[in-house]
């Protein structure tokens, strides 16, 4: 590894990734007096919205690809959206020259413990959650990561006795190298099978974030998911459980319909399940999670109950975002893999009217295709995994006994012709719901930017609707 990395004054860093974390990396150390080089696929047209944050530094730039000369560095840094095996990577390692990362800098130097969240699903809701409730318990706090803006570009604000919680991707935790104070495994399902070779190598890279802890250290693991639970014979630090089906003997459960935690033989309960806000089991999850969390860094029950009372999301997963002629319509873009979409089929109890689609990310469509059958009225296709999941739709029909009413299949050019027929086709107390289960990569920058055109769509339908009465 680098040899010193709190002093960068007049070394030589590249940068491989020109988007908001690598970005916001270029700036921090061209203030440690580095010379600095960033490099990007993309052209500086496409990068523009990203490069303007270090518009006037002296960031050399070297954009189209990834020439050689960039290696003339004493530090490469690759930001996670780039494939680890990409050839001048491969170039890096065959000249001996140490790799690292915005979020392996940013944990060297912290100077408060971090508090991290990791998991297949539910973990940015998580994070959220967590950081609220560290809020309302009155600490200083700053939440990033994955979620948010990178954490480098705060340190100077950050200061001994402040919260830090972040959100860590298994690419940020590939190779990180270290862990937080507290640690948390929410779940380990199939997922980024188009990034990892296996499921195998995907659950390595989760499980780094509890292999550097010591027995100061606190683990907080799904116990309701078989591989995060089988983390804990790797923890050498406490391990706590939170679970949504059984009491476990240390961490948050559901008791007599109420969010309860024990830690150290010490039960309190915080708040009945009825009051969360929350829609769906799998945020039932988050918060006993994010509940648990916040306990061990130190909230009062009080607080976190609070936040458990009035917490009502986070944006593109599960957001409502209008009500036309009766039908209310969801944003959970977020939902880049089908067992996401499946979460969000279960928290309706309506009938739905479901927009999928995107592009496929090797992860099998079987049980989102079973339960489309239950409980959808009308499916509609988009982008490029629409012929796959009309395929598994049809299997779907061919396995079922008693198939029932099975939903109308429709196939249309992308996301804003989908929203255009699902208000055509909703009936009052229907539930339009974007839960694609494919990423955004086909037609959108992220799931980010998809929600966005979705909610923009959705919105422009409604303010047509309200014009022409």
């Amino acid at each position: 590894m680098f040899s010193d990395e709190t002093n960068f004054k007049g070394k030589r860093v590249t940068i491989i990734g020109a988007a908001r974390e690598g970005t916001a990396l270029a700036r921090f150390l061209c203030e440690q007096g580095a010379i600095v080089t960033l490099s990007d696929v993309r052209s500086e047209e496409a990068l523009q919205s990203y490069l303007a944050a270090i518009k006037g530094l002296p960031v050399h730039l070297a954009l189209g690809g990834h020439p050689e000369s960039i290696l003339e560095a004493d530090v490469v840094f690759v930001s996670p959206g780039v494939p680890p095996d990409i050839p001048i990577l491969q170039e890096a390692r065959r000249r001996g020259i140490p790799l690292s990362s915005e979020t392996r800098l940013f944990f060297r130097l912290c100077p408060t413990p971090i508090i991290a969240i990791t998991g297949s699903s539910g973990k940015t809701t998580t994070t959220a959650l967590t950081g609220e409730m560290l809020k309302a318990a009155g600490f200083r706090t700053f939440v990033g990561g994955n979620i948010g803006q990178p954490l480098i570009g705060h340190l100077k604000q950050i200061q001994t006795g402040d919260k830090v919680v972040m959100e860590l991707s298994s690419f940020q935790l590939e190779m990180l190298g270290a862990s937080p104070h507290i640690a948390a495994v929410l779940n380990v399902t199939p997922n980024h099978l188009d990034r990892h070779p296996d499921m195998e190598s995907y659950a390595a890279a989760k499980k780094e974030i509890i292999l550097h802890q010591t027995a100061d250290d606190v683990a907080v693991l799904g116990y309701d998911n078989p591989v995060a639970r089988g983390f804990a014979a790797d923890c050498e630090g406490r391990v706590a459980f939170f679970s949504r089906t059984c009491e476990v003997q240390q961490g948050s459960f559901v008791r007599s319909g109420c969010l309860t935690v024990r830690l150290n033989g010490q039960t309190q309960t915080l708040c009945e399940r009825s009051e969360l806000r929350l829609r769906g089991e799998h945020n039932l999850e988050n918060v006993l999670a994010a509940a648990l969390i916040a306990r061990l860094a130190g909230a009062a029950p009080e607080a976190i109950a609070a936040v458990c009372r009035t917490f009502t999301g986070v944006e593109h997963r599960l957001e409502y975002v209008a009500t036309l002629d009766g039908a209310d319509f969801y944003d959970d873009s977020i939902a880049t893999t089908p067992e996401r979409a499946v979460a969000a089929i279960r928290s309706f109890t309506e009938p739905i009217i479901l927009l999928a689609g995107g592009r496929d990310k090797h992860l099998p469509w079987q049980e989102m295709a079973d339960l489309t059958l239950q409980r959808v009225r009308q499916l509609i296709l988009f982008g490029e995994a629409a012929g796959l999941i009309e395929q598994a739709v049809s299997e779907a029909k061919a396995r079922a006994a008693a198939p029932g009413a099975l939903p109308a299949v429709h196939k249309v050019n992308g996301l804003e012709d989908a929203v255009s027929l699902a208000a055509s086709l909703a009936q009052a107390g229907d539930v339009v719901l974007l839960a694609p289960g494919g990423t955004s990569f086909d037609a959108f920058r992220d799931y980010a930017e998809r929600g966005a055109r979705f909610k923009e769509w959705v919105l422009r339908l409604q303010r047509q609707s309200v014009d022409n009465r």
